[in-house]
Order: C-alpha cells, then structure tokens, then sequence
C-alpha cells in the first residue's frame, strides 16, 4: 500500500510540475531577449539558426552573422526588450510566436523605444527550439 501512494504521490509531483512545450517555448523566447539585452552572443549563437532571416520594422533585415556582429562591434545597443501578450502556435516541429515589444535600443548614437507587433518562427531541432526568421510591424 505504500507502495502506491508513494507512486501516485511522485506521479502527481511530476503532472504538477511539468512545464508544457508552450511554456518552454515561452520561456526560451524571452531568454533569446534578454540575451540580446547582454550582448550574450554565444547565446544568440545557439538560440538562432543558420538560416536565419531577422527582419525589423524599418525593412533592414539580418542574417545570424549580422546580429551577432552588429551587437559585438556596437552598431545596435538594446537596453530593454519587454514582450506583452505572447501567444505560441505549435505544429509538429514548427511554431510561430506572437507578442506586442516595447523596445528600447540604441543605433548609430540615437537611443529610440518602439513599439512592434512581432512574429517570429521558431524550429526545434533535438530537444532545442531555434529561432528560424522574425518580423516586426510598428504597432
């Protein structure tokens, strides 16, 4: 008997605690953020794939090369990225990522706060999501 209360005790422990495939996503959307906030380009590295398309709301679009180069030389600054109503479509391998950013960043000496409607397309590869293209709208 205690055998089984023990079992169901650690089946719940485990139901309660799991995080869904949402959620993980979620969670690494805003870790990608905040890794462009820090500069963290070994991060940025991982967390973007080879192929990346990175378009802003001006029409400039990067590729993984630019972003990681532009953030290492200081041609773009970001001092905050803050997302509001994030949702995640998943499908299969595949999913897209909405959310409304304030973002403060700094470019060619003039610091600016924009206000975007953004999409991005993540893929997972492995046990890993990775951002695969991005688009802003101003909002």
């Amino acid at each position: 008997m205690k055998f089984f209360i023990t079992a169901f005790l650690l089946c719940a422990f485990v139901f309660c605690n799991a995080q869904t495939d949402e959620e993980k996503l979620t969670a690494t959307v805003k870790e990608f953020h905040q890794a462009l906030v820090k500069k963290n380009t070994i991060s940025i590295n991982q967390q973007t794939d080879k192929a990346l398309s990175y378009g802003h709301s001006n029409g400039w679009v990067e590729n993984k090369v630019d972003i990681i180069k532009d953030l290492e030389t200081g041609y773009i600054s970001y001092q905050s990225f803050k997302e509001d109503s994030i949702t995640v479509l998943i499908n299969g391998n595949m999913a897209n990522v909405r959310f409304i950013a304030d973002i403060t960043a700094t470019m060619k000496e003039a610091t600016n706060t924009y206000h975007l409607k953004v999409l991005e397309v993540w893929v997972k590869k492995g046990k890993r999501w990775v951002l695969f293209a991005r688009q802003a709208v101003k909002a």
